[in-house]
């Protein structure tokens, strides 16, 4: 059971959450299949839990049991860095998967971190693999969730090589709101659910530097910014910045 967040006691018909009413089926789980398809596939859902802001999900080292589909909120995850201090591994939003680190070794290779309070639904592992031999197009949508984070890891591993500040910056705002217009938010409008010292740590930049460029961002008339309220003025502009790279001419 995750860490910092016990679930509320919730009765039997209650689990029975019924994927098939979630505005984030089609997120989440997979599409096209039969109305007997989907209601097998309801049945993993074990429960919802809440997770209060600051508290961890599950934590590195624990033994890794379940998937975890976000309902609603925004979390990070991190690993404990040489000197003590959190590094941050990756942002999640509502509509996505967390808890994929632990299927390697059976137990979690990170923190997982509520950035504002949230929901998650929670999928045994043990279930999902069952089902997913009886129901291919499950066993298929894991696998391309597996294979979207191993993308995913690669482009990371790509901005810290050799970009620098203002291309890490725009690259990570373009994907921030591409994931969020995905999900039915505006392209071009966001509250910044990270502080600037997360978006660093991910990123591989000083505070100073992240803020720098925020400011650069917008006194360029690219980005407005009001407090944690970002506004994409011209993504153009940020598409170009990233266009920069020596792979991307």
């Amino acid at each position: 059971m995750p860490s910092d967040c016990p679930a509320r006691p919730i009765d039997a018909q209650a689990i029975k959450v019924a994927c098939s009413n979630c505005n984030l089926r089609e997120l989440c789980m997979p599409v096209g299949l039969s109305p007997e398809e989907l209601e097998r596939v309801d049945g993993v859902v074990a429960a919802r839990i809440k997770v209060k802001r600051g508290s961890r999900l599950f934590r590195s080292g624990e033994p890794f049991k379940a998937l975890f589909a976000i309902r609603t909120g925004f979390f990070k995850t991190c690993v404990a860095a040489a000197d003590g201090r959190d590094q941050v591994t990756g942002f999640q939003m509502a509509g996505e998967i967390i808890g994929l680190d632990g299927i390697v070794s059976d137990r979690h290779a990170c923190d997982a971190v509520a950035l504002e309070d949230a929901e998650v639904c929670v999928m045994p592992f043990e279930r999902i693999g069952e089902l997913a031999r009886e129901v291919g197009a499950l066993q298929h949508h894991v696998h391309r969730i597996m294979s979207r984070e191993i993308v995913r890891e690669h482009g990371v591993m790509l901005l810290l090589g050799g970009m620098r500040a203002d291309e890490r910056l725009a690259a990570f705002l373009l994907n921030l709101m591409q994931r969020l217009h995905a999900r039915g938010f505006s392209r071009s409008e966001l509250v910044l659910r990270m502080t600037r010292e997360e978006i660093g740590s991910y990123l591989g930049l000083k505070l100073e530097t992240v803020s720098r460029t925020f400011s650069k961002f917008a006194g360029d008339g690219v980005i407005e910014v009001r407090q944690r309220h970002l506004r994409i003025l011209d993504p153009a502009a940020l598409h170009r910045i990233v266009d920069q790279q020596p792979g991307h001419r």
